[in-house]
This record gives C-alpha cells, structure tokens and sequence, in this order.
C-alpha cells in the first residue's frame, strides 16, 4: 500500500516535517487567543485545501464550525474523516451544508447563524484548463470573482473578525485567465481592506490535490491506463498538510490586506511532473516505459499484465495555453515583508487595518471603489453579448489587467490525456 504522505515528503516537497512548523510553534499561543472559542465558517471546506484548513482549525479548540461546499460527497467524507480521528477538537456543533455559497439559503445561514468571527472562502475555479471559451471563462469568473465580491458585500453587513479567502501564485504576472481571475479576486478583496479583515495567499501546487495532474496519476494506476504528464514544466509543492497550515496562518495572523506566500528556492525546491510520475512508479515497483505517443501508451497500457514490471507513460513538451514557464509568487512592483515569519512571506498593500483591528469602531461600507465595481461592470457587459467568444473577454480582461499577457496556443487540455 502507498503512504501518501511518506512519499509527498522524500519525492516531492523533499521535507521530512512542515516547512511551516517553525512559524506554527511561535505563534501557538497567539493563534490559540485568536481561534479558541471564536464561531467559524469555511465556504468550499470538502476541496483538498479547504479540507487541510479545517483539520489546521481544529487543533485549536473554536466554539463553532460550518462547513458549506457544493461537494455533498465530499463533505460526507471530510465528516467520516474528521470524526474517525483522534487528533482533532471537533466542537459540539459541527455542522455541513452540500450547497453553493452564491444560493439564497447560503445568506440565511449567514444571517441567522452568525456571527461567525471567522470566515474562510476556498471555493474556486482552479485548473488553467478552464479557460476553453468564453462559457468557461464565464464560470470562472462567476465562481472566482462575482461570487467572492457578493460574499464581500454580505461580510460588510456582518463583519468577521477574520476574513480570508484563497488566491494562487499564477495571479502573479497572469498569463491564464484563472490567474487573471484570481487577480482581479485579490483587487476586490483589499477595496475592502479597510473595512473588513481580508486576507489572501498565493502558494504553490497542492501535491495530489483533489482533480490535479498528480492525483490522477493514482487514478490511471487504478483503471491501468497509461500515466501522462509534460517533461518541461517545473512546479513548487506544498504538501496538503502545509497548504491548509499557510492559509491559517494568513487567515489568524495577517493584518488586513495581506498577501501571504511560502518562501521556497527554485534552486531545489521546483520540480517536474514527469520526474514525480516516474518515481510514484519505482516507489510502487514499476519502470516507466517511455512512449513517443498517447496511442502507444494507450496500446501499452491495455497489455498490461498483473506480474508486470513496467508501466507505460508519455512524457511530452507543454502546448496548451495558459501554461506558465515558471511560478512566481509576487512580483518587482509590490512591497514585500520577509522578517516576520521565518517560511512566509508577505505582499504589504496600502490602506489596511493592521491586525488589531476592532469590527465595532468601524463605520459599515457595502461598496467598493468605483474603479472595482466598474471592472465588474465591463466584464458582465462583454460576457452579456450574444456573440461573444473567448478572445473578446480576454481582450477586456488584458484591459483591466495590464500585467496579463494571456499565452494563447489554440490548444487546451482537453483534447490530452
């Protein structure tokens, strides 16, 4: 059987414990101050990192914790996993919700159940592959945009103590619209920052994350088809643990306005996914047989015995659109703080409210600067049009996003395996 975790550790983050232990040990106290006892409400919490947030939690002891996320069966898992461990302080009430944090029955819950003092947003569109037309694109920036402004305008009226919501480190210099998207995300959440405690964080891949390359790496070996995977792209990796231990710490310590990001070294730290596919094999007694195309592989793959020593893969050079050389976690314009933690760094913006912010001393603002609302408006206009296709909404979002230079192919993942 694999362990997981023992392999994420010595094949793809190459640590033996978190790279997040130091700052978790020195600021226990303060994290316990800021979470023991608070009311707690994760949107998106049955993905892979909003499921390590609710575990990083609940090693503190809140009053309260609901959890909402459109997976019914996910949160059906979270909930077996939860309660059949032993290391977790699950508050009397713990409650789930299968439902989308844009539906109606959502803002009751927010009215009539809270105040939650804490609030954490991971529902997100996260692959470069959603980006295929302008009808996905659309989805996109509903679920990563539109929907994460209107949560903000709920907030407003009923503040948190702590809010956080996740970003990624492709909004860094975007060159793919869920980057872009997540951009935008981050514009609108610090309009609010000085009136509500917003947080964000940019980090790597997630290793085995639900629905990534990685993970379906483990679903091909269990169906017995061929692994798949570019040779040329390099990539930083949190492991699941990590990556839910980064947003607690962003989310409880960061004053508002704050954009968090692991401090990680490409010299060797980055990694390539064809590498990790391969040694997932030799870690499971297979030799990766190399093949010079998906058909091969496929035909390979459907010869495969029970007693066999090898396993086909295709390794090939990244085509697909949107696909970044190299990740990047800030950029040479914004202010950066790299004192404070000792694995963490910070992106400082202007206009924040440090991170003793009292909710009762300040004025209720619903609305954003006019410069957001209009980009919201522009957007929803192009996505309106009846004849819009995918290069007119870039176009408007190259606008509105100076740095985004979208890399366009004309090719998507979908056509891949």
């Amino acid at each position: 059987m694999l362990d997981l975790p023992k392999f994420i550790s010595l094949q793809v983050t190459g640590r033996a414990e978190s790279l997040f232990k130091p700052d978790l040990e020195r600021f226990k106290a303060q994290l316990a101050t800021r979470i023991d006892g608070r009311s707690v409400l994760v949107i998106g919490g049955a993905g892979t990192i909003g499921t390590s947030f609710v575990k990083a939690i609940l090693k503190f002891r809140p009053a309260r914790l609901f959890v909402a996320d459109i997976n019914e069966n996910g949160l059906t898992e979270l909930v077996r996993d939860l309660r059949s461990s032993l290391i977790y302080n699950i508050p009397s009430v713990f409650l789930t919700y299968p439902l989308d944090f844009g539906d109606a029955v959502f803002e009751k819950i927010l009215r009539r159940e809270g105040p939650f003092e804490i609030v954490a947003n991971f529902a997100a569109h996260k692959h470069v592959r959603s980006e295929k037309d302008h009808y996905s694109i659309e989805a996109m920036l509903t679920n990563n945009l539109f929907k994460a402004k209107h949560l903000l305008d709920l907030l407003a009226a009923h503040k948190p103590e702590r809010f956080f919501c996740v970003s990624t480190d492709k909004a860094a210099k975007p060159v793919n619209v869920m980057g872009a998207s997540k951009k935008l995300m981050e514009q609108a959440l610090l309009s609010y920052a000085s009136e509500i405690p917003v947080t964000t964080a940019r980090f790597a891949n997630v290793a085995f994350s639900n629905g990534s390359l990685l993970a379906s790496f483990l679903e091909r070996l269990m169906k017995r088809q061929p692994l798949s995977a570019p040779n040329d792209i390099e990539r930083y990796f949190l492991s699941p643990e990590e990556s839910g231990q980064l947003c607690l710490l962003a989310c409880v310590l960061g004053e508002s306005g704050d954009i968090f990001f692991p401090k990680l070294d490409a010299s060797h730290d980055l990694r390539k996914f064809s590498d990790i596919g391969t040694a997932l094999l030799e870690t499971l007694g297979f030799q990766a047989d190399i093949c010079a195309s998906e058909q091969e592989a496929r035909e390979k793959a459907a010869l495969v015995q029970s007693d066999s020593k090898s396993w086909p893969v295709y390794y090939f050079a990244s085509d697909t659109s949107g696909e970044k050389s190299c990740e990047e976690f800030f950029t040479d314009k914004e202010t950066l703080e790299l004192e404070r933690f000792a694995a963490i760094g910070v992106v400082k913006s202007e206009g924040g409210m440090g991170s003793d912010w009292v909710t009762s001393s300040h004025p209720v603002t619903t609305h954003p600067p006019l410069s957001i609302a209009q980009m919201l408006l522009e957007l929803k206009a192009i996505l309106a049009e009846e004849e819009v296709n995918k290069a007119d909404v870039v176009a408007v979002m190259q606008r509105l996003l100076p740095d985004f230079q979208h890399l366009e192919t004309g090719l998507g993942l979908d056509s891949k395996m």
